[in-house]
């Protein structure tokens, strides 16, 4: 008997147009469809005349329907797996369903399409030869710190997702581990009120501030450390963040964060030059 195909299937992240007319083909054709939510995704399949059977697949019924998929793909029918938007397995369910698919020695297809990620580095304005996908941030704030810590000296553009209700903690964490580093916060992407603000976590934080309460999924991207700060003079750095108004532990932070100093002998002597000032 002729076994059955599962089909990755990338779905539009906001606008219902960005879908590709592959997708469309494949989608009216399978004799299963597995999705994230039925209510979300019988929209985009209402929008496009698709008519295919849905059953849905997330994190609580992955491991249950996976068991049932396989046996339909086992029976020579072909199933495709979408998610609410964007690329399934990618921070979204499937990824279990694909793994035990190739393990059965089932074809899985890619059908690739619209991408958060991609689209949100298209627009930052950042080197994006070589980047860090890092998935949503942590929830605790320690968990936060070190995944904020992680960046500190990471070379490449970072991109990751957080939510609505938590972005103004994460930038509050990141402007005290980032410094003057580069964001850009990209919300509602290719929706009715898509919104793109560039700016430090400190300057986004105030302006975020003056914001209604937010909705909608966020991507942030984060630009790279500079790989030639260890070459700055210690100080001539200093006395450089001297006079944008930084001191104390504040500027030992940001003297690590810009130029790679060590925080400890930044600060010792920042200490050493103000003293000297003084007198």
């Amino acid at each position: 008997m002729k076994q059955g195909t599962l089909y990755v299937v990338a779905t539009p992240i906001g606008n219902l147009d960005d879908i590709t007319a592959r997708a469309v083909d494949i989608l009216r054709k399978v004799d299963l469809i597995a999705c994230e939510d039925t209510r979300k995704s019988r929209v985009l399949l209402q929008r496009w005349d698709i008519s295919t059977h849905l059953i849905s697949l997330h994190r609580f019924s992955e491991t249950r329907r996976t068991r049932t998929i396989l046996e339909r793909l086992g029976r020579g029918d072909n199933v495709a797996i979408i998610s609410d938007a964007g690329t399934p397995a990618i921070s979204d369910p499937g990824s279990r369903l694909v793994k035990s698919a190739i393990e059965a020695g089932f074809l899985v297809a890619p059908i690739p399409g619209a991408s958060s990620i991609i689209a949100a580095l298209s627009v930052s304005g950042m080197d994006c030869s070589s980047f860090s996908y890092l998935g949503f941030v942590p929830k605790k704030r320690e968990q936060k710190k070190t995944f904020f810590e992680n960046l500190r000296d990471e070379e490449r553009t970072a991109i990751f997702f957080e939510t609505a209700k938590r972005i103004q903690t994460s930038l509050k964490v990141a402007a005290e581990i980032l410094g003057s580093r580069r964001l850009v916060i990209l919300r509602e992407l290719t929706k009715l009120h898509e919104e793109m603000l560039w700016g430090t976590a400190t300057s986004l934080l105030e302006t975020l501030g003056g914001k209604e309460l937010l909705k909608g999924e966020i991507t942030v991207v984060v630009e790279g450390a500079r790989s030639s700060r260890i070459e700055v003079n210690r100080d001539e750095a200093i006395n450089v963040l001297i006079t944008e108004g930084f001191s104390g532990k504040r500027l030992a932070e940001e003297a690590h964060s810009r130029f790679g100093l060590s925080k400890t002998a930044a600060y010792k002597r920042y200490l050493e030059l103000k003293k000297s000032i003084r007198h």
